[in-house]
């Protein structure tokens, strides 16, 4: 990895991060009060560790698997996610919401943490699978005042930096050290996937 790729990288992670810091309301899984439009829409995938360990697990995960697939996937999510959101705010039943969600935290930081490297297909399916459930999630919670486009075109950018983010901390996958971080990072996520999926229940 080049100077100039590393660099890159760094700045998509300090702006991720810096993303985090938001005032605590700003942080509410609630539509009342929150103004609509693009900034409503860019805070709210960082509204919930759920939804952020999720996402930066489908950068670290991509990463790992290097090639095409440290860009594919990170498409596919907030493309499909999109979808999702479109079927939440159309009122569409999808039983198991939360479940989902917190699965595709348990399951994605196992493909991290146990560097689990499928064919391309089947990790882009996986990943467009749990797509669903966090675009479904964000739809229905869509706050009645905000302009729909715009709020989408927010979280779907907010999204793709939360992957930009894993994939810069992916990339010490490539260094002998760094695989042990990139690993323990997926376990972390495994954790509070599972954390979250003891709430549920």
């Amino acid at each position: 990895m080049n100077r100039k790729t590393r660099r890159i990288a760094l700045y998509f992670l300090i702006l991720s991060i810096s993303c985090w810091f938001f005032p605590a309301t700003a942080w509410a899984h609630t539509s009342g009060g929150i103004v609509g439009g693009f900034l409503s829409g860019f805070k709210h995938p960082i509204s919930g560790l759920d939804h952020v360990v999720a996402m930066v697990a489908v950068g670290l995960w991509g990463a790992v698997l290097e090639g095409s697939a440290m860009w594919l996937l990170p498409v596919i999510f907030p493309m499909v996610m999109a979808f999702g959101g479109a079927l939440g705010v159309m009122g569409v039943p999808l039983p198991g919401i939360e479940i989902g969600i917190a699965l595709s935290g348990i399951a994605l930081g196992c493909m991290v943490a146990f560097t689990i490297k499928p064919p391309l297909w089947v990790a882009g399916v996986l990943v467009g699978a749990f797509a669903i459930f966090h675009g479904y999630a964000h739809g229905t919670e869509l706050p009645s005042a905000a302009n729909a486009l715009t709020f989408s075109v927010g979280f779907v950018l907010s999204t793709g930096l939360l992957h930009l983010s894993g994939i810069a901390l992916g990339l010490l996958y490539r260094r002998s050290w760094g695989r042990y971080v990139v690993r323990v990072t997926g376990g972390v996520i495994v954790l509070i996937g599972c954390g979250f999926l003891f709430q549920i229940f």
